[in-house]
């Protein structure tokens, strides 16, 4: 499997599907959520959640993916989303995006389920290579790739138009030999 279901201390990761439907209505239109995601109007009702779902079923078969971030603590509680899209299987370079509620930001949380997910990615994809693009406002973002390991490259410059304004991002990698 690519895209198992996983377990850290204080989480579970699971493949999004339909009972997620309300959480990612719910999520993907707030607007703390959703304020350095340019690349994506905010959900503003629940058949674009239902489509979204929809989008990341069958990831074995598609080759991306979305989990759920769910807290043990809370029985099973979504909290956010994490998962690798843009997968080169040739080159053996995917890109992993994520998202947390803002209840939990600042916990630790998004960390514990990227290094599962980093790790998961080189074993599981057999990835080289890792990357993320982080709007370079969003400096909680950057800080948490960094605390992983990421390096910054650069800054691709204009990389999304999102309501009649550029938005500027930084990549970041991390290669297998780094983790």
């Amino acid at each position: 499997m690519y895209f198992p279901q996983m377990e850290t201390q204080r989480l579970w990761l699971v493949n999004i599907n339909h009972n997620h439907t309300n959480f990612i209505l719910k999520h993907f239109s707030d607007e703390k959520v959703t304020q350095y995601l340019y690349d994506e109007e905010d959900l503003t009702n629940y058949s674009q959640a239902v489509a979204l779902v929809d989008w990341f079923s069958q990831p074995e078969q598609k080759r991306y993916n979305r989990w759920v971030i769910e807290s043990k603590e809370s029985g099973r509680f979504p909290m956010g989303t994490c998962g690798f899209h843009q997968w080169d299987q040739h080159n053996h370079i995917a890109e992993v995006g994520y998202d947390l509620y803002p209840d939990y930001w600042g916990k630790g949380y998004m960390k514990e389920a990227l290094t599962a997910v980093i790790h998961s990615g080189f074993e599981n994809m057999h990835l080289n290579r890792i990357h993320a693009y982080v709007a370079v406002k969003n400096t909680r973002s950057a800080g948490l790739l960094e605390r992983l390991g990421f390096q910054c490259e650069g800054v691709y410059r204009d990389k999304h138009h999102y309501r009649g304004e550029f938005y500027d991002h930084y990549i970041y990698s991390l290669l297998r030999r780094e983790w």
